[in-house]
């Protein structure tokens, strides 16, 4: 036992300790005393229990209050970020640029990330003349590209990222570059999961 160990076994002894004191102290019978030590015994391993998974119900919990709302936020489990897929099939996420919130498709089919005119006007960016022609579903576009000061996904943060503006679609777009910034990512089942 390492002395990292050492203050919670101490803790669990003063514990078994104070219940059989006070088991014994009552004058019962062997039988009622040990259904009482156990008893006491499986409360305390419920509360164990809930304590040492508490990050995964409140992920739970988490996700049962966005489907009661209708709502997808992601859930931070640790250092992950999960989403769950929507009803269209798609993964959405709420995000911000340089502090300014912003849903985006998380999209791997796309090359870069792109945002939305009015969301780089709102996030103090101004688009230049430097940018890229881009095959779209609507056709090739030339996209602006400007550097965002700070792009955010939960706890995914990523500085000075090089972003395109779409002048010809509101849809904020996470693409390859993002993902590919991460040390994992993956669907499992329903759910796509970021590992920063």
């Amino acid at each position: 036992m390492d002395d990292g160990q050492l203050p919670s076994a101490l803790i669990l002894l003063a514990m078994l300790v104070f219940v059989a004191t006070g088991l014994i102290g009552r004058g019962l019978s062997a039988g009622k005393t040990a259904r009482m030590g156990f008893t006491w015994f499986g409360i305390f391993a419920v509360a164990f229990a809930l304590f040492a998974f508490r990050g995964e119900f409140s992920s739970i919990g988490a996700r049962l209050k966005s489907e009661a709302l209708g709502e997808a936020p992601a859930v931070v489990s640790g250092s992950a970020v999960r989403i769950a897929k929507r009803d269209d099939g798609h993964f959405w996420v709420d995000g911000k640029v340089n502090g300014k919130g912003a849903r985006f498709l998380i999209d791997s089919g796309a090359t870069t990330t792109t945002i939305s005119a009015s969301l780089a006007e709102a996030a103090g960016l101004e688009a230049g003349m430097r940018g890229n022609m881009v095959s779209t579903a609507n056709g090739t576009v030339f996209m602006p590209r400007v550097t965002a000061g700070l792009v955010e996904i939960g706890p995914i943060r990523r500085t000075d990222k090089s972003i395109n503006v779409n002048p010809a679609d509101s849809v904020n777009v996470l693409g390859m570059d993002f993902l590919s910034s991460l040390a994992s990512w993956g669907v499992q089942g329903d759910t796509l999961v970021l590992q920063p």
